[in-house]
């Protein structure tokens, strides 16, 4: 199976991942193991470009931050330094952006509940529930 067909979204926080999801496309079957970990990769050496980038704008959105073959990393920067990265194999700007604001908005909604700790594990399945909602409305 192609990677460009599986989508990964991490939101990291200051020292470790706090929420991963894997969306794949409609009628494709899981990804192979060696995939998943290439994907992880990707991302996780994407953090210092992201910490770079950071630095360049004051815009929330990064845009695409790396290229691998032919995979991309956009992220979107909280005012709380949380990290929202998707990998993908090249979607329009317009929609990962819309992704992105929607995932926000739910982040928002998630760190307002007093039971949520800031920058620990997510492990709220409705919150898992409505980011795969937004991500096959935007992403599919």
């Amino acid at each position: 199976m192609s990677s460009s067909q599986v989508l990964l979204f991490v939101i990291v926080g200051k020292n470790e991942p706090l929420y991963e999801a894997e969306f794949h496309k409609s009628g494709s079957a899981g990804s192979s193991d060696s995939v998943t970990r290439q994907n992880y990769f990707v991302l996780h050496s994407a953090l210092d470009l992201v910490e770079k980038a950071a630095w360049t704008t004051n815009q929330m959105y990064l845009k695409v931050v790396d290229k691998v073959n032919q995979q991309q990393v956009s992220t979107f920067l909280t005012a709380g330094n949380i990290k929202f990265m998707l990998l993908h194999g090249g979607r329009s700007e317009d929609s990962i952006k819309n992704f992105f604001n929607d995932v926000y908005e739910l982040y928002v909604k998630l760190s307002m509940n007093p039971f949520y700790r800031y920058d620990t594990p997510i492990t709220s399945k409705s919150f898992d529930s409505r980011v795969r909602a937004v991500a096959r409305r935007y992403l599919a």
